[in-house]
């Protein structure tokens, strides 16, 4: 719960801080609801550590705040491999769990992240010599905040690559982002984001206020 309120703590400050910014910035921004800030994607994660590997998909659907600010909900599965060289014994994970994220961008092509991630796990523990594996299940809730850079966003063209590293600051004992001593491995996650109803005639607009943009 601790990572939930400190997510949402993240979003409320950065919103309150980025939109009154924005709203000095450009007095023509529409107020409410927008369906040209909707946005949707997918993301791959990769994470190696000491005899650890953890590989991955994440779909994501979300709305940009203003120029500043993200929030989106995503579904994250995940495959994760485990060694223990004490005992010899191979761990095998499959994870399935919701979560949401916030991105904060500074500036246009950098951000900062916070993601809670909520995930159901399903393992596998292979002993071998003969020794029957064990198989069950645990739960694990996750709190990932690190850097990213995104390439092509902009405030008129929300369709965007970017590549982001995060650490689970949370340290759950079943976390899948830690080692097989209980150290944080990095995840590494590239993706795209595209907008789903940006109107054509905000490009050229875009490219119209280019020059007045202090920040982007």
């Amino acid at each position: 719960m601790k990572s939930i309120y400190a997510l949402l703590l993240v979003t409320f400050v950065s919103g309150n801080v980025f939109a009154q910014d924005e709203k000095n910035a450009d007095e023509e921004v529409k107020k409410g609801f927008k369906k040209e800030n909707l946005f949707a994607g997918g993301t791959v994660n990769a994470g190696f550590g000491s005899g650890t590997t953890s590989l991955g998909l994440g779909p994501f659907f979300g709305y940009s705040i203003n120029k500043y600010l993200d929030v989106a909900v995503s579904l994250n599965y995940s495959y994760t491999s485990q060694r223990d060289y004490n005992s010899s014994a191979k761990y095998r994970q499959s994870i399935i769990g919701p979560g949401a994220f916030v991105r904060i961008f500074p500036v246009k092509f950098l951000f900062a992240q916070a993601q809670y991630e909520r995930n159901f796990i399903q393992q596998k523990v292979i002993y071998g010599g003969g020794v029957p594996d064990d198989k069950f299940k645990v739960n694990s809730s996750s709190f990932l905040v690190g850097p990213g850079f995104a390439s092509g966003r902009d405030k008129y063209n929300k369709t965007f690559f970017y590549i982001s590293v995060l650490w689970d600051i949370k340290k759950d004992q079943y976390s899948p982002y830690l080692d097989n001593q209980g150290r944080v491995n990095p995840v590494f996650r590239a993706g795209v984001n595209v907008s789903l109803f940006q109107k054509n005639e905000e490009r050229g607009v875009g490219v119209k206020r280019r020059d007045r943009e202090s920040r982007f």
